[in-house]
Parts: C-alpha cells; structure tokens; sequence
C-alpha cells in the first residue's frame, strides 16, 4: 500500500511540476524594466506626445486583469506573446520613420491619442448609444476606436468609456487595460489575439479559405485587416512585422511562422 500511495504521491507531484512548466508568474517574469526601456527606447523623448505616459509600472499593473496574459504554455509562446502585443500596439503608437535615431522601430509608444481626431468613430446601429459632444477616435496603446468597443471594454473593465472616453488617454493602468482587453477577448468570427499567438486557435473552414493562418501575420488582420490584409506587400504589414522582429531579438525568443497577412482576405 505504501508503495502505491508513494508512487501516486510521485506523479501527483510531477503533474504539479509540469503544469508550473507550462505556466509563468505575471508578466514582469518575462520582461524586466530594463527591457521594456529598450524595447521602447524613444516614448519618453521631448518630441513624443506620450512622454511619461506609458510607464512599466501601468503596463505590469494592468496586465495583472488578465492574468493569463504572457503567462500561458511554454517559455517561448510566453515571450513571443509580450513581444506581439508591444509590437502591435508600438506600430498603432510610432513616432517613428525612417532615418530615426536607432531606427523607426525603437519609437513605439510615442503617442496617447491619434494624431487625427476629426472623426467620432460613432456607429449608431452598434446598440452602443453615443454620448453627447463625446468622440471614439484611437486611445492608448492599441488605439481603441468606435463608441461600441469603447462600450464593450468600459463594461468589462467596470469604467464608462462610453460617456468618459478621456479616461482611456489620462489613465495610464485603464489605457494598458483597454488594450489588453482587445488582445484577451475574441470577437467572433475574429479569435482572440492571445488565442492565435498561444496556440489555441484553429482555423475553420472559412478561415482556411480565405488563407487565415495561425501566425503574427493573422493578429495584423484581427487588428486592421480591412486596411492592411489580402493587398499583397505594404508598408504597414512591414511596420507591424519590423517591430515584431527587433524585440523578439531583445527578449531572445524565435518568431514563428505566418508573420504577415499579405494573401489572408480580411474579417467582414
């Protein structure tokens, strides 16, 4: 009997062991604040709108939300994920181009809010009613738009974005959050960001079809394919995929395949 109980001790203890494989702490486990600084070496520059803004402590604090974020399978799926999100967002953000000190790709997190803010971004037929006098223009680090995903992210983040969309570009842990909520949660037929990078997205019938792989490449179609996808090589892909590159190198971690979206044909 004591043997057979020690045998069940042992593999219960090994199970332990390799679900803690599979599993990091928060995201701080998978970049320190001196990576962060280099991967975004320029955000705090005199000539970036966003000086200050975007710090580590906003970007670990909020990332503690979602904790499956950069903590999910094995160490380099968790590293490619914090590499894909800060790249994603660093094109929505740059302050860069070419010729820049240290190249564009060191100028992400430059900007809080989009540069034109003309447009209100306010879909009446979304069920999202807008607030008065109120805009939906791009907020933060994966520049939000739209009064129903400002709507969707404010319920889920107990914050009313609806009627206070500011808050997005004032707070700091709220701005990273919202951001993070657009990468947790999937969209149907869009999957979730952190899905496709994890692993745990499958293409369906339709998305084999019309060329939808697993891969960086489809997180640039979940973000902005209608603009950028199925149009063959352009400078926005390259951007996306420049930025994927340079911190994937700095934190030391492969990038996998699929890395654009040139011949996937968008989301409806």
């Amino acid at each position: 009997m004591r043997s057979l109980w020690a045998i069940a001790l042992l593999a219960s203890c090994l199970a332990v062991l390799s679900a803690s494989a599979q599993q990091g702490g928060d995201v701080s486990s998978v970049i320190s604040r001196a990576q962060f600084d280099q991967l975004l070496k320029h955000r705090n520059d005199q000539a970036c709108p966003a000086k200050g803004f975007y710090t580590y402590d906003a970007f670990v604090a909020a990332a503690k939300s979602f904790p499956g974020f950069g903590t999910t399978s094995t160490r380099d799926t968790r590293y490619q994920e914090v590499a894909a999100f800060l790249a994603q967002t660093s094109h929505e953000t740059t302050g860069g181009k070419k010729g820049a000190p240290d190249g564009p790709y060191a100028w992400g997190y430059c900007f809080v809010e989009e540069r034109d803010r003309s447009r209100d971004y306010c879909d009446p037929k979304s069920g999202w009613p807008c607030a008065p006098g109120r805009k939906y223009y791009g907020r933060g680090p994966i520049q939000i738009t739209h009064n129903y995903n400002y709507g969707q992210a404010g319920r889920s983040l107990h914050s009313d974005l609806i009627k206070n969309p500011d808050a997005v570009a004032k707070d700091p842990v709220l701005s990273f959050r919202t951001a993070l909520w657009f990468w947790m949660t999937p969209q149907p037929p869009k999957p979730s960001s952190h899905d496709v990078i994890t692993g745990r997205w499958r293409p369906s019938p339709a998305d084999q079809a019309a060329g939808r792989v697993p891969g960086y490449g489809l997180i640039t179609n979940i973000i902005n394919g209608r603009e950028e996808c199925g149009k063959g090589p352009n400078q926005f892909v390259e951007d996306r995929i420049g930025f994927y590159k340079r911190y994937s190198d700095i934190l030391k971690v492969g990038y996998g395949n699929n890395l654009d979206c040139y011949n996937q044909k968008p989301y409806a």
